[in-house]
């Protein structure tokens, strides 16, 4: 994958905390998202600007993919939100995806807890 432009970099950020505040106001009628806390990563730009990528995770839910299923769902409303708030030339067509990086995250403590592992780490000569 190709390394993002600074311009994107930025409008990524604008997207993101955007969307993160209209998900805060509670503005979104969604029925699958009322009383699930939403967590918005990072969000990717095209290069034209026209196309981002959300990348979501509910904290309480089991199943990112629902939370990014609903999310989508509501894509149109919030892209109408978006364009309010920010000033950017064209609004970008807004796609959710599940985050799964959290769920790698936690799956570190257990992999080093494995007892090949921690010989590994405490083996001789490593006091």
């Amino acid at each position: 994958m190709k390394a993002q432009s600074q311009r994107q970099l930025r409008a990524g950020e604008l997207v993101r905390r955007a969307v993160a505040d209209i998900l805060l106001e509670g503005h979104v009628r969604e029925p699958a998202l009322s009383g699930v806390p939403v967590t918005i990563s990072e969000a990717r730009v095209s290069p034209d600007l026209r196309h981002a990528t959300i990348f979501v995770s509910g904290l309480t839910v089991a199943d990112p993919e629902a939370v990014a299923a609903a999310l989508n769902k509501a894509a149109g409303f919030l892209q109408k939100e978006l364009g309010r708030r920010v000033e950017l030339r064209f609004t970008p067509k807004l796609r959710f995806e599940a985050d799964r990086r959290f769920d790698d995250a936690v799956a570190v403590p257990e992999m080093l807890a494995r007892p090949g592992v921690k010989r590994d780490l405490t083996g001789p000569g490593k006091d």
